[in-house]
């Protein structure tokens, strides 16, 4: 199969889609052609010299790389300016977020192609393999960024997040006990603050309480668990999740009155839409806004910032994906295997998976192999 590794053009998104020795597998021991388009790596420090290498046919432009491949492996959702280039029949293999964006679903639609979306490619116990290594980054990311966001320099409370002997640290609230605010969790307690983390599943509860530190409690989640947390929080993570479909919106505007000036939350959700009700999209080049006081962080590709780790852990978790594709071809790939099969979101034209077409209240279509 003729597979494409275009340059991500999104904004301020340095990832590529695949390192070098990700594509050796492809030619060298499965036999498929991968072409790169020049320079894709570089912002993750991948050299075109590294991908040729490897066996990568390099190509100049990004209309090249769309118009040969059969596969087309990203990062992150295609921009506007892709919609063009992409034909009917065409699969595209990336995160896609369709709930949080009818614009992108609709283009998908019209363009005819086949879409299969990390982030919703589910394994028998629910787990989601794709997500999950760029969830453990945004996750601990999240701590990162809600901690230099606290500084009075950025407007912040001007609280440490560990504090110091003889001075309290820092409250951390994060609502979501999956993959990100577990991980967000563990660097939050590792730097000395005090952590509350909340869910609704009893059984993930159970789990965080019998493994995180004791300055880590786990607490059910509802709206007034929250409201009475909100008032004496420093940094709340938003780090909810509804696989395929829109966050819920588990912080309200009104709610932000019950939080102090300075108070940081880091909506770690927003690629689907967010969790707090006064989210809306940032970048890394303008990442925060103010609204009542409060500062949010709601930068839509967090694990960007640090390409070389990121690019490296996606690769672990979607080559084995790209080789089911790549020798099977879609079809029969997703029908032998239901975690591709749950990755299928637009296929010709229509919406094959019910999370996206309820968010957006568009037709759905079951898929029918």
């Amino acid at each position: 199969m003729k597979i494409g590794i275009p340059t991500e053009i999104k904004s301020q998104e340095s990832r590529v889609a695949m390192t070098p020795a990700g594509v050796m597998e492809l030619v060298h021991r499965y036999g498929h052609q991968v072409y790169v388009q020049k320079g894709a790596g570089a912002a993750s420090q991948f050299s075109d010299e590294a991908y040729i290498s490897s066996g990568a046919i390099m190509l100049d432009t990004i209309e090249e790389v769309y118009q040969t491949a059969e596969m087309i492996v990203k990062v992150k959702e295609p921009i506007e300016r892709e919609y063009p280039l992409i034909r009917k029949g065409q699969l595209l293999f990336t995160y896609f977020h369709f709930a949080s964006s009818k614009t992108l679903t609709e283009a998908m639609m019209k363009s005819g192609a086949t879409c299969i979306a990390y982030e919703t490619v589910m394994e028998k116990d629910g787990s989601l393999p794709l997500l999950t290594p760029m969830s453990e980054v945004a996750g601990r990311m999240s701590i990162q960024q809600g901690a230099k966001y606290l500084e009075k320099p950025q407007n912040g409370k001007g609280i440490l997040l560990g504090g110091v002997p003889g001075v309290r640290p820092a409250n951390v609230v994060i609502i979501g006990g999956g993959v990100v605010g577990t991980q967000a969790a563990y660097m939050a307690a590792g730097l000395g603050a005090n952590v509350t983390i909340l869910d609704i599943n009893l059984h993930r509860l159970r789990y965080l309480d019998d493994v995180m530190p004791a300055n880590v409690v786990a607490q059910y989640s509802n709206k007034y668990a929250i409201s009475e947390l909100l008032p004496t929080a420093d940094l709340v993570i938003g780090a909810a999740l509804s696989v395929g479909a829109k966050a819920p919106h588990l912080i309200t505007r009104d709610m932000l009155k019950l939080m102090q000036r300075g108070t940081v939350m880091v909506d770690v959700s927003v690629d689907q839409g967010g969790c707090f009700e006064t989210t809306h999209p940032t970048t890394h080049t303008d990442p925060v806004y103010e609204v009542d006081g409060v500062l949010h962080y709601c930068v839509a590709n967090i694990p960007g910032a640090v390409p070389m780790t990121s690019t490296r852990a996606l690769t672990n978790a979607t080559l084995p994906y790209v080789i089911k594709l790549a020798e099977l071809g879609w079809k029969e790939a997703c029908r032998k295997y239901q975690d591709l099969r749950f990755g299928l979101n637009v296929v010709d034209g229509k919406i094959v998976f019910k999370g996206v077409a309820d968010s957006l209240d568009l037709p759905y279509t079951e898929y029918a192999f």
